[in-house]
């Protein structure tokens, strides 16, 4: 039943799944257990995030919880054939292929949902959207799901309002061990690293520009200052700005920044960041990625259509050429460029993130009657990640005594 490219793939996408369990302690801890006890037995999980390694993981625990498993990519440029083959052959139904066009993805997408599924975990709000539209009909069983990135969240928040939830979801991408640490070092990293490997070029001495401050802009921005970049921040929130400046980056808007960035990473899940006024202001081999989720931030179509000429020249990296003689270089065709073109957050912090996901998934399925609305993720349970990835680590912290704790809890001195 999966769709993937090649099963012929799957043993080199197998060793990398083995590899990523290797340093997943916090997912591992829950694997026995839901092992043990197997919560979601008996119930049908779909997935659609990222689909590589970590994401197999994920995808395979669950299984091991009792779930059936359907798991597909969250986007074409990020699914790892070899990775999908792997899965598919370690008992996951599993629906992704490497680089297929807007209509390929969607049906792996909706071959995804055709199990009826109980649960499900979102990256983007993919899969919502097709269950409150056109895949209405394999909603029937859905009791709940996970949303694992901040533009998901936006766009359940507006389905929220206006009525059309179609079922009670869990705001993972709000939990502390997802925004503290995901989204900061996960892709402060993961960035980085995609950039460097495709340009094969440094980031000392250039002049980076970094749209939003929010987690995500924030771990962009230390990485890149701390590799030596001088960094400027866009932003149209004033205290985000404010934070940015008291961190010493130069805060200025996208019209005084595209005459001097080197290279412009977009991370604010909105539309046309960069449109075709900064394309003529920019810099002769300026590079433009995005590490915000759709493909939208860099306005790619418009600077096409401003283009003389466009020719690749490196693997992921689109040069185009305009009118004014100026080359502007394009990384990963604008899209999420740590998985486009590169290997995404390392195992270490999706650690975190899927044990969140795991352990949301298993407190929905304890809950009755929850209205269509949108949860935060228990403290609790980010708590209890915290503390098993501290022993992990080989970390020990305090604890409050029963005085202290009675002390926090009252007004007297």
């Amino acid at each position: 039943m999966s769709m993937v490219k090649d099963m012929a793939l799957a043993p080199s996408g197998r060793q990398k799944i083995e590899w990523v369990r290797s340093f997943m302690p916090a997912l591992s801890g829950i694997e026995a257990r839901f092992e043990r006890e197997k919560p979601f037995a008996g119930l049908r999980v779909a997935v659609s995030v990222h689909l590589e390694a970590k994401t197999a993981n994920l995808g395979y625990v669950l299984r091991k919880g009792g779930a059936e498993v359907y798991l597909t990519g969250s986007n074409p440029l990020s699914t790892q054939d070899d990775v999908a083959a792997g899965l598919a052959s370690m008992g996951v139904e599993t629906f992704g292929i490497h680089g297929v066009d807007p209509e390929g993805y969607e049906r792996l997408l909706v071959e995804t949902l055709k199990c009826h599924p109980h649960l499900i975990i979102d990256d983007g709000g993919d899969l919502i959207d097709l269950l409150g539209g056109k895949c209405r009909e394999y909603a029937d069983c859905l009791m709940g799901g996970c949303e694992e990135t901040t533009t998901g969240i936006l766009r359940l928040k507006a389905r929220e309002r206006e009525g059309i939830l179609p079922c009670p979801m869990m705001a993972v991408n709000d939990a502390k061990a997802k925004h503290y640490y995901d989204n900061k070092y996960g892709t402060g990293q993961s960035v980085w690293d995609a950039i460097m490997h495709t340009t094969n070029l440094m980031v000392a001495g250039k002049t980076v520009v970094v749209a939003g401050y929010g987690w995500c802009g924030k771990g962009v921005a230390m990485r890149a200052a701390g590799m030596g970049a001088d960094v400027i921040v866009t932003e149209i929130d004033p205290f985000k700005a404010l934070d940015a400046t008291m961190c010493g980056f130069r805060v200025m808007t996208m019209d005084q920044a595209a005459p001097l960035g080197d290279i412009f990473v977009t991370v604010t899940g909105c539309k046309d960041v960069i449109t075709g006024r900064h394309f003529e202001m920019m810099k002769d081999n300026a590079f433009l990625t995005n590490a915000g989720h759709f493909d939208c931030e860099v306005a790619v179509a418009e600077l096409a259509k401003m283009a003389v000429s466009r020719a690749p020249r490196r693997a992921n990296i689109e040069g185009f050429t305009l009118p004014n003689g100026r080359t502007l270089n394009v990384i990963g065709e604008g899209r999420l460029v740590n998985l486009a073109a590169g290997n995404g957050h390392p195992a270490e912090i999706m650690d975190m993130s899927f044990s969140v996901q795991a352990l949301a998934l298993e407190w929905l399925t304890r809950q009755a009657g929850l209205e269509k609305k949108l949860y935060q993720v228990p403290d609790s349970i980010d708590d209890e990640i915290g503390r098993v990835k501290l022993a992990a680590l080989g970390l020990e912290i305090d604890r409050l005594t029963p005085e202290q704790e009675s002390y926090l809890a009252g007004w007297q001195v």
